[in-house]
């Protein structure tokens, strides 16, 4: 075989490869706008902005799963990100050879533990701890308070509840982002680092000045990468959100996302219900989809600076 006829081969496989990810993408948004087009069609624009979820009466909202999911993953992310860079920043910057490999792969492996053991971990310790230790203090000190006691007030301090869920989904996104900070950071040229110290900088305007700019379009995609990891989590957040059906300005209470709401219904729906569910998921495709788009215009943004 010819050095040209193979490099056909090789680029024909490479395409069909491409484009085989692209049919299976495009098949999976086709199927899911087909099955869910019976709700759209029934409800509407209501379906995006109602709270209603009556399954007996067949009237369907996605509003409050809609709202449920992008606070516990904007949660998760507050959380998540400092921590993460921090872990990154440490194990690059100031750690010990002899700590660093350790807790390196320590945080890696929090990576391949699957997700129903950050729940059941999330339900039987840290929801009562939660509970005892935080929404009951909190919810004592802000009640009454016109904003805070909104925000922070727990009507039923139980320790289930959005804040719960976004908690155990920052545990879970800081691995990713962790892992991919510490690379490239790591990969900074070394005299960039040695140039700043030379000039009299500290650790601190050596990280916020040259290495943080340095590493800023990564930082975002690792970023973006754990924002999709929380916004289609299903089994912790299952475990320990509260699944209510309900509307509340309080980030203790409890809620629901729409990967709950499918795990908890998918089995038993038929007819309208069904649609709906798999109207929710077209949702959270939709919401995926808009998160890569701002990751691609933020990287593009970062690279022309």
């Amino acid at each position: 075989m010819s050095l040209s006829t193979r490099n056909t081969i090789f680029r024909a496989l490479c395409l069909s490869s491409a484009l085989l990810v692209l049919a299976v993408l495009a098949g999976i948004l086709l199927s899911m706008l087909i099955g869910g087009w019976p709700a759209f069609r029934e409800f509407g624009l209501e379906f995006f902005t109602g709270s209603a979820w009556d399954t007996q009466s067949d009237q369907y909202g996605a509003w409050p799963a809609i709202a449920g999911t992008l606070s516990s993953a904007v949660i998760a992310l507050l959380i998540g990100v400092p921590l993460s860079l921090g872990v990154a920043i440490f194990l690059t910057q100031l750690a010990p050879r002899w700590i660093r490999t350790p807790v390196a792969t320590a945080i890696e492996l929090l990576a391949a533990v699957p997700s129903i053991i950050y729940g059941m971990w999330g339900l039987f310790i840290f929801v009562p701890l939660f509970a005892r230790y935080f929404q009951v203090p909190v919810s004592n000190v802000t009640e009454g308070l016109p904003v805070v006691g909104t925000i922070l007030y727990a009507r039923s301090p139980t320790g289930l509840g959005v804040a719960t869920a976004g908690i155990i989904l920052a545990f879970m996104i800081v691995p990713f982002i962790a892992s991919i900070a510490r690379d490239m950071l790591a990969q900074i040229p070394t005299v960039l680092r040695e140039s700043a110290y030379g000039i009299g900088c500290t650790t601190w305007e050596v990280v916020r000045y040259v290495l943080v700019p340095q590493a800023g379009v990564s930082i975002i995609g690792a970023i973006m990468l754990g924002l999709g990891r929380a916004l289609g989590e299903t089994m912790a957040v299952t475990f320990v959100i509260g699944n209510a059906n309900r509307l509340s300005t309080s980030i203790l209470d409890p809620g629901s996302t729409i990967a709950s709401r499918i795990a908890n219904e998918f089995n038993e729906a038929i007819g309208l219900q069904m649609n709906a569910l798999i109207a929710t998921g077209c949702i959270l495709f939709l919401v995926t989809f808009i998160v890569l788009v701002v990751a691609r215009l933020l990287v593009a943004r970062m690279k022309t600076v």
